[in-house]
């Protein structure tokens, strides 16, 4: 897979999934607008080994569901 979408489209294609996206575009707050999509999966930890097969040059890991209230996000 690698195909050019916008946030919109990736949301609506990959529910409750993790998207490693290529080279994205990103708007003035650093939300990823539109990117290549790579690789989708349900585990975090297939995109991240994904991600380490791949190596792209810039890279954004995007997940379409719902956190859950008590989820820590590190960035």
């Amino acid at each position: 897979m690698d195909e050019l979408m916008t946030r919109d489209e990736i949301e609506a294609r990959f529910p409750s999934e993790w998207v490693l996206v290529a080279d994205p575009q990103l708007d003035e707050q650093g939300e990823v607008v539109r990117g290549r999509v790579v690789f989708h999966s349900k585990s975090r930890d297939e995109i991240d080994r994904k991600d380490i097969e791949l190596r792209p040059r810039s890279a954004a890991y995007l997940f379409t569901g719902r956190l859950p209230a008590d989820a820590v996000v590190i960035l």
